[in-house]
């Protein structure tokens, strides 16, 4: 069970810094920025909405930002191993899924 709630947790935070760099993107600033980012960190609580790539999608279509999804998903798979180093979970596959990130973002 502990293991589910920190996999919960690094999710949550996951999901934190992946909002502050499409808050960034959708040119939000100060507290609108720290509330987009606060809402995708809620998300990760919850089963219907915890699906990060589909909402930030349809928010960069909203409002005309170009990025494609593997950008967007190097960024979440990125944000996933910063996530990771600070509860100490990092592991062999988090290696193999940082070399992928990087070959992604080239």
């Amino acid at each position: 069970m502990a293991s589910l709630r920190t996999d919960v947790m690094r999710m949550a935070r996951r999901n934190k810094l992946v909002g502050m760099w499409a808050a960034e993107k959708l040119a939000l600033v100060g507290d609108s920025a720290k509330a987009y980012s606060d809402d995708l960190a809620k998300a990760a609580f919850d089963v219907e909405r915890n699906n990060v790539l589909e909402t930030i999608r349809r928010d960069f279509e909203v409002a005309g930002v170009v990025q494609s999804d593997e950008e967007i998903l190097a960024i979440i798979n990125l944000s996933w191993l910063e996530a990771g180093k600070k509860t100490n979970q990092s592991d062999a596959s988090d290696g193999a899924l940082l070399h992928i990130a990087r070959h992604l973002m080239r």
